[in-house]
């Protein structure tokens, strides 16, 4: 049609044309062509009759610790598409060499080159022999491979005021990712993915207890000298080179610390893949410098009742191994044992303590009395019921002390009292107010404890483990 050309005529039946008095009114928007939102692969999927459709290989299940019916846990368990059916069951037994693996930084990083995924999509392998390495670790080499992650990240049942809606997104994009680096590796294992800070947490044991019951593993079937765990945090330095940081220090030793917790070694991806020579690393708390030694006679520490009657002042941050200390020393001279954890309240400690004195009894109290000004409340009740007050000083570094919290917290036999993990602002509060106590306090004496590990052989392979 020309520029100068007429619009054809109404057909009969056609809309008037609008009216002077009409054309005030705008008229309604051009409809838009709708676009396809679905695809042509996803239309044939649909009508595929389902004995003809690809079989899902990677099944997910949520699992939870003992003492949580809340599922903390993401497992990923993945069939090749190359076995036949019931092969991986049948060769189950004779795998006895472990092959495990954390996955971002070590199997996968981000395409994108960010620090973290961009998407389901912003993944790419570590390095181009990764896929071939596992391949040969399974099939040629008769390794079990399985991946432990942590992924804090991630929670699988949030709270309604926690944005649910975005927290499943994630969830479903981290299955996603994780399906395609499974389905690219095709062989038959096992991802483990950590989603809280509980017993499932690197370096913590349990994702590898999960693992051994999964495959039907006692520590006798496991052949610990050949196994191996890779994951990229393994502790290590900075090292220079030419006056610049040639690589960075790891963020954690967690990695590390699981292989030691677990009896196998370790290496990083760059041991591992590339067979670089290992770095130097450190650990901020290292259990080489607390070994088990047999407990002779006293245990080497003589502490005396000085006193008919007296009340003892325990001074020490969470953890230092006060309450430990009182079972073993101090409840078989006698003592009575006052404790704000037990009696909720501050007001119930001191009218506990003065009932306890009445009675004639001495006292222990078992609290972290950090400062003078705490002190010196518990000075003025012993001299208003005319005992001596003695003072013992628990000078057990924090660290340490945050790791004796989370043994005792995450294992029920440590733990007759049944007490819950502490934050991390409990040790940083007690620093903070810590005062070191004096003489001239008011106390009869001040005796510094040192901190030595009081148990059992089979104790200390709880406690001998990295927790934190």
């Amino acid at each position: 049609m020309s520029p100068t050309a007429k619009p054809p005529s109404s057909p009969a039946g056609a809309k008037r044309p609008a009216s002077d008095s009409d054309r005030g009114i705008s008229p309604p928007p051009p409809k838009r062509k709708a676009q396809a939102a679905i695809s042509k692969s996803a239309v044939a999927n649909f009508f595929t009759p389902t004995s003809q459709k690809a079989k899902e290989r990677t099944t997910w299940t949520e699992r939870s610790p003992e003492d949580n019916s809340r599922a903390t846990l993401l497992v990923a368990k993945y069939v090749s598409e190359n076995d036949e059916p019931g092969a991986a069951e049948a060769t189950r037994s004779k795998r006895r060499k472990i092959a495990a693996f954390d996955l971002d930084s070590t199997l996968i990083t981000t395409a994108s080159g960010k620090r973290f995924s961009d998407g389901v999509g912003d993944w790419k392998w570590w390095h181009h022999s990764v896929p071939g390495r596992l391949w040969n670790l399974y099939h040629e080499e008769g390794y079990q491979v399985v991946i432990f992650t942590n992924q804090g990240g991630l929670d699988l049942h949030p709270d309604k005021s926690k944005g649910p809606k975005m927290a499943k997104y994630r969830v479903t994009a981290f299955k996603q990712k994780c399906n395609a680096v499974l389905s690219q590796l095709d062989i038959p294992m096992t991802l483990y993915a950590a989603t809280a800070k509980d017993i499932y947490r690197k370096p913590r044991p349990g994702m590898w207890m999960e693992m051994k019951r999964d495959y039907e593993l006692t520590d006798s079937d496991i052949d610990h000298e050949n196994s191996v765990f890779v994951g990229d945090a393994g502790g290590r330095v900075a090292e220079l080179k030419g006056g610049r940081s040639a690589a960075p220090k790891d963020f954690s030793c967690s990695d590390r610390n699981l292989a030691h917790n677990v009896g196998i070694k370790y290496q990083t991806p760059e041991e591992f893949f590339l067979g670089e020579e290992p770095r130097d690393f450190s650990r901020d708390f290292d259990l080489a410098n607390f070994p088990f030694v047999e407990e002779e006679g006293d245990d080497g520490l003589r502490l005396e009742k000085a006193n008919d009657k007296d009340l003892i002042l325990f001074v020490g941050p969470p953890g230092a191994g006060k309450s430990t200390f009182y079972w073993k020393y101090l409840k078989p001279l006698g003592y009575e044992r006052v404790n704000q954890d037990t009696l909720k309240s501050k007001d119930k400690c001191f009218k506990a303590a003065a009932d306890f004195l009445r009675k004639g009894d001495s006292v222990v109290v078992d609290n972290t009395n950090p400062d003078a000004d705490t002190r010196s409340q518990w000075v003025a009740l012993a001299r208003k019921h005319n005992v001596p007050i003695r003072c013992l000083w628990f000078r057990t570094p924090l660290q340490l002390c945050e790791h004796n919290d989370a043994v005792r917290s995450l294992n029920k036999k440590l733990n007759p009292e049944g007490r819950q993990g502490l934050p991390k602002l409990a040790f940083s509060g007690f620093a903070s107010r810590f005062k070191e106590p004096k003489v001239e306090e008011g106390f009869q004496d001040v005796i510094p404890i040192q901190f030595k590990f009081r148990g059992t052989r089979d104790d200390y392979d709880i406690w001998g483990r990295y927790w934190l």
